[in-house]
């Protein structure tokens, strides 16, 4: 790994590496955050944090005002980028597809499937590298916002194993049917939209037994411009009355898609996986 920079926040430090990717075939960029208490030697859990469209590793770490939380509660955050990133990896001139909008699936179809795994490199390859150069225990949480509030769901409802608790802000429910959703799984996945099923957090949670759920927290903005179309929460809600679920999900008066909103109640969910990072 190459350490790009180095700051002092709050008694910790945030720090950005690039390394090479073995799942994504490029070079990778990624953020985080050690809590005060990793200097003393102590190994502190982890919260993953996964972004949105257009968003790289700096989005969340610059904008959201996490680190005095994590500070105080001893978190260590991780956040890396949307999508693999080079002049040889694949691309599309809408910012809802190619780079920055790796959705994190794991493409099976050209051009897309020679880098973009995202989910590999964000459940696998990602922690393991984590694990092996910083203080960290194996008590993991994972979170995100829109695309990433999709990825955080998707990757906790298919490996329930790695993550004590799961969070979204705004995530995108129910991708089967929404436009971003349609898009991305059309040229990553192809056209089975049997296939997409996989990768729709509504359809897992819908079907996901007592012995694979995880305390799940989701954020919505009743303002949010995407509300009805893209991000379509009640199908996440549906999914979790139908399967017992342990889903809270918060809907918020006036508060829209932007860091503003995720602002405000990053807090309340940082607090909310501490009380099973530590449990």
């Amino acid at each position: 790994m190459e350490m790009i920079s180095s700051n002092k926040s709050f008694g910790g430090w945030h720090k950005q590496y690039r390394h090479d990717s073995a799942v994504l075939g490029c070079r990778m960029r990624f953020a985080v955050y050690l809590p005060p208490q990793a200097a003393s030697g102590q190994q502190v859990p982890v919260l993953y944090w996964l972004s949105g469209l257009t968003c790289t590793d700096e989005n969340f770490m610059q904008k959201a005002g996490a680190l005095r939380v994590a500070a105080e509660l001893g978190i260590a955050i991780v956040a890396p980028d949307t999508s693999p990133r080079g002049d040889d990896v694949a691309d599309d001139a809408g910012y809802d597809l190619g780079q920055g909008a790796g959705f994190y699936v794991n493409a099976s179809e050209a051009p897309w499937m020679r880098h973009y795994r995202m989910y590999d490199y964000v459940s696998q390859e990602l922690p393991a590298l984590v694990a092996a150069h910083f203080p960290v225990s194996g008590r993991r949480a994972i979170a995100g916002h829109s695309m990433g509030g999709h990825g955080a769901l998707i990757c906790a409802l298919k490996r329930p194993q790695d993550y004590v608790s799961v969070s979204a802000f705004s995530p995108i429910a129910n991708p089967l049917n929404a436009p971003w959703g349609q898009k991305a799984f059309s040229a990553y996945l192809g056209d089975n939209r049997a296939a997409w099923q996989e990768w729709d957090a509504s359809v897992l949670m819908a079907a996901a037994g007592a012995d694979a759920q995880l305390p799940a927290r989701v954020d919505i903005g009743l303002a949010d411009g995407f509300l009805a179309e893209q991000l379509q929460p009640e199908a996440l809600e549906r999914a979790a009355a139908a399967s017992g679920y342990p889903l809270q999900l918060h809907r918020h008066d006036g508060y829209d898609h932007s860091y503003y909103f995720i602002a405000s109640f990053i807090e309340a969910q940082l607090r909310f996986h501490a009380g099973h990072l530590f449990a």
